[in-house]
């Protein structure tokens, strides 16, 4: 049986070509994020005008599989743009990145200050620092983490204004109110011991989204793509093919 395409958004500091090894499975499309690559920035840059961008240049009835900033991104597209999304899988997503009085399942806001402060010192040092925490506590962290470095830089080095913006948009997000206008299935991908995105964000999305099924492997980290790719991949083709 011949696998759907797919698109596959990427999440922040990087590119469209994380995907590489998992793409060609699936005739995958990889595009940049507004302000990653040769795409044009949005203002202001949100959830909102990025899925709103991206949305002029997919394809009707697609499945979307957005990672981290990606999967937030995809959680608007198919909110907004609900003819644009016929199938949608989350990996590692959250809809409040940070730790709040209503939400504690994200990152605690001061850490994600820290790196904002200190993106304007050395951004090289703190994205790289950044995406270390991606792989950390998972089962194989290094190779996940020189994955990481080394694609960040392999198309140039991200623009430090998108770095930062983005870094805004997940200080501030909060997809909660439009999880019940995604009426296409969803899968939620997600790793035990990931540090940036707590489990109790995918159980909360699993349990809030109207038609979900939530994936979770126990070993993996922020990245269970790259640490994990042979079930990674098994999942979404079941999810695919349902």
């Amino acid at each position: 049986m011949t696998d759907p395409r797919v698109v596959f958004l990427h999440g922040w500091g990087l590119h469209g070509g994380i995907w590489s090894e998992t793409a060609p499975a699936f005739q995958g499309m990889t595009p940049d994020l507004p302000g990653y690559g040769a795409v044009a920035s949005v203002a202001p840059y949100t959830a909102e005008t990025l899925a709103d961008a991206l949305a002029a240049t997919l394809p009707d009835g697609a499945a979307v599989c957005g990672w981290s900033l990606g999967g937030m991104v995809a959680l608007a597209l198919a909110a907004r743009h609900p003819h644009k999304v016929a199938r949608l899988i989350l990996v590692a997503t959250n809809p409040v990145f940070v730790s709040r009085l209503d939400w504690p399942h994200g990152l605690a806001p001061e850490v994600l200050a820290e790196f904002a402060d200190a993106l304007s010192r050395d951004y090289q040092a703190t994205l790289l620092r950044f995406l270390s925490l991606q792989a950390r506590g998972g089962e194989r962290a290094r190779a996940v983490i020189e994955r990481l470095r080394d694609s960040v830089f392999a198309l140039g080095e991200p623009d430090a204004e998108v770095l930062s913006a983005g870094l805004a948009l997940l200080r501030d997000v909060d997809l909660r109110g439009v999880v019940e206008q995604v009426r296409c299935p969803v899968l939620i991908v997600h790793g035990a011991y990931d540090m940036l995105c707590p489990v109790g964000a995918a159980r909360w999305l699993a349990g809030h989204l109207p038609d979900a099924r939530l994936a979770l492997h126990e070993r993996a980290a922020h990245a269970p793509f790259l640490s994990h790719p042979d079930w990674f991949t098994a999942e979404l083709r079941r999810f695919l093919h349902a």
